[in-house]
């Protein structure tokens, strides 16, 4: 007799059945009832697991079922006695995050784990039982999933929740698939808690965990994430979207038949497809009607286009486009370039003779695999590692590698990577959860390419600022400017996706980020490390933004007498000072006003102007003593200390400043205008050279006006 027929306290409660669309999920209450049972005889799956078995199958077809029985008895026989606060036995909760993983293609450590997700948090089973019995890749996995489980989900514990979550993903990314599963069935299953704290958890699960599954590439359990989420939190919203989703099942959808056009077009093109018509869930639906007011027939659903290989994608792209209107503003091409979270697809829209709109996604059969499991399809990430490591072990048994040292996971996206190195850089939990969110955000990534060949993965809107700490960490407090494809620019410029950048640094150690930083800087790595520099150098900031807005007069002791002569007896010559003639420039001289000769090098724009309007040049040589005045204009970004860098290295020459101005700053630029006495007009080149050195400085030229 089954401990349900002699307990009726212990009998589930009834509960809706799970559905998802298209398609009826397990009924949890009848793997409540076989748990009850207990384990079955050791010749046989146990019938509480015969659906995760039959899926798992259905992804890899010759799968050893043999660990999850094992796995299952343990599970089953820890957590006995045990009862969810809906009333069903505990061992319905990891079955139903399993049987998840499972319609999603995880692999078979994953499901293992997951079977044994709970045991360690919340039975006497210890992490050297579970590694005794399944390995050392089951362990590592649970350690994980149990480091997460160990805080509470409390308002307050929430940011360093999550820290951990980060971390343990960091080493694992089947931790996290693990945890989303989890919050998935919870989230079905929240209906038994208080209003409140449904809630709280599903404001949790729309700001971090959503986007977490938006990130890892698991749309499918994303979508649903969603809906359950907008029924909690805008329950008005959802019942109004649910009305229309009824409503127009009652209608005659139009895109079955677009369906059928859709399949004669590529049968006739010889194009081996699969088209189905996918329904959009609640939150889509919602969206799009906030978009276009009025919804139409073929708003609540897409074509889905499945082919065999990559080019078989561009070929039925190019039937649609040839056979029908296309909507040239809805195409994109995820194949090309993928997303940041490995998604690939061609999108587009047709519109039909009957004057419908289709939107329509063509993908291959292996990237809707991973478009809708993401990192789960991938499989075991560190298979190959995992083999090496065997075979070394045979060879020497004191080599075997421990799991738990730092892996490199080939599934880790960057934005992940990103993550992990700037979560240890924030020992505040209250600036971690400001800057997770604010990463999460974003909604695209991009990629830019570094002077020296490598890349950087940034998100979208990102600048020149996010580029410099993301590739020099700390030390881009010296960075003083960018060039952007070749051409300078401001460290306040967005960059693009497939941008070259090259960042300009200081070795100047008090040099710092201007406060102004900030309002530039997209990426929490950039904006935490600004914010240290700041709140540490609270003068530092104050020379920063003072040093960089302050117009600045330096006048000099001495004026400087010409050292030119004219071939006109007894007139004066004066250099002009639009070009600034030096010895041993070429020169030519023109009688002004006054009968004064004024002197130009020969390239000088006046020079033609002078000669257009009739007036006669006068000869000039330079006489025998080198000594000349020059006026030179720097171009640098603002930094502390610049203008002091700047006449120290002209003093190191020899040369006396006249006079020197400092513009305000246009975009972080600043322009430097020097009057100079030297003594040797033949130094001139070496002082110009001694001028672009100082950092910061990327322009010296003679002025011109």
């Amino acid at each position: 007799m089954s401990a349900e027929a002699t307990n009726p306290e212990a009998r589930p409660e009834a509960r809706p059945e799970l559905r998802r669309r298209g398609r009826t999920r397990l009924d949890l209450r009848r793997l409540g009832r076989a748990a009850l049972l207990g384990p079955t005889s050791r010749d046989r799956l146990p019938d509480a697991i015969g659906h995760v078995a039959e899926a798992h199958r259905a992804h890899h077809p010759d799968a050893d079922l043999s660990i999850l029985r094992r796995a299952y008895v343990l599970a089953e026989s820890s957590h006995r006695g045990q009862m969810r606060k809906s009333g069903e036995p505990y061992i319905t909760h990891p079955l139903a995050v399993t049987l998840i993983l499972a319609e999603l293609g995880a692999e078979t450590t994953t499901l293992t784990a997951s079977l044994l997700h709970d045991t360690v948090e919340d039975t006497e089973v210890t992490l050297d039982q579970v590694r005794e019995e399944f390995g050392d890749e089951v362990c590592f996995i649970v350690d994980g999933v149990t480091k997460v489980e160990k805080i509470d989900y409390g308002a307050a514990a929430e940011p360093e929740t999550f820290r951990k979550m980060l971390v343990a993903t960091g080493n694992d990314v089947r931790v996290m698939s693990i945890k989303l599963a989890d919050r998935l069935h919870n989230m079905r299953t929240l209906g038994v808690m208080r209003p409140d704290k449904q809630a709280r958890i599903a404001k949790v699960t729309r700001d971090v965990l959503i986007p977490l599954a938006e990130r890892l590439g698991v749309q499918a359990l994303k979508t649903e994430l969603e809906d359950l989420v907008f029924a909690i939190l805008h329950p008005e919203e959802y019942e109004h979207t649910r009305a229309l989703i009824a409503a127009h099942a009652g209608e005659r959808d139009p895109l079955p038949a677009v369906a059928d056009s859709v399949r004669a077009v590529l049968r006739d093109a010889g194009i081996a497809a699969e088209v189905v018509v996918r329904p959009r869930h609640f939150v889509s639906v919602h969206r799009i009607a906030l978009q276009r007011g009025e919804l139409r027939g073929s708003d609540f659903g897409r074509l889905l286009i499945l082919v065999g290989e990559n080019a078989d994608c561009y070929g039925v792209l190019g039937e649609l486009h040839t056979c029908f209107t296309p909507v040239i503003s809805e195409f994109k091409d995820f194949i090309a370039v993928p997303k940041f979270n490995l998604y690939q697809s061609l999108h587009t829209a047709v519109a039909t003779p009957g004057g419908h709109v289709a939107e329509v996604i063509v993908r291959t059969r292996q990237m809707h695999r991973v478009a809708e499991a993401g990192v789960v399809a991938l499989g075991n990430p560190y298979a190959t590692a995992a083999a090496s490591a065997t075979a070394t072990a045979t060879a020497s048994p004191d080599a075997c590698a421990d799991p738990y040292e730092e892996r490199v996971d080939p599934t880790r996206p960057g934005w992940l990577s990103r993550l992990l190195d700037w979560q240890q850089s924030s020992p505040d939990p209250d600036t971690f959860w400001s800057v997770l969110r604010a990463e999460l955000a974003q909604d695209r990534e991009i990629t830019v390419f570094r002077a020296d060949g490598g890349t950087l993965g940034l998100p979208g809107g990102a600048s020149c600022i996010d580029a410099a700490y993301a590739q020099y960490g700390e030390a881009a407090h010296g960075c003083i400017g960018a060039r952007v494809n070749g051409r300078l620019t401001s460290l306040a410029s967005r960059l693009s996706d497939g941008d070259t950048v090259q960042l300009l640094l200081t070795h100047d150690a008090s040099s710092g980020p201007a406060a102004d930083w900030l309002e530039h800087a997209r990426t929490p790595a950039a904006r935490i490390a600004i914010s240290s520099w700041l709140e540490s150098h609270p003068d530092g900031a104050a020379a920063t933004t003072t040093a960089a807005r302050a117009p600045l007069s330096v006048v000099g002791a001495r004026g400087g007498g010409g050292n030119a002569v004219a071939d006109l007896p007894d007139a004066p010559v004066r250099l002009a000072g639009c070009c600034t003639p030096v010895p041993p420039d070429a020169v030519e001289g023109f009688v002004v006003r006054g009968g004064a000769v004024t002197v130009h090098r020969v390239q000088c724009a006046a020079v033609a102007q002078m000669r257009s309007v009739g007036r006669t040049s006068v000869a000039v040589h330079w006489r025998a003593t080198a000594d000349c005045r020059v006026t030179l204009l720097a171009e640098s970004f603002g930094r502390p200390h610049l203008l002091a860098d700047l006449t120290e290295a002209i003093a190191r020459e020899g040369v006396e400043v006249v006079s020197a101005t400092v513009e305000p700053p246009v975009e972080q630029r600043v322009r430097h205008t020097y009057t100079l006495q030297l003594p040797d007009a033949t130094g001139l080149p070496a002082l110009m050279r001694a001028m672009r050195d100082v950092p910061g400085v990327y322009d010296v030229r003679r002025a011109e006006r």
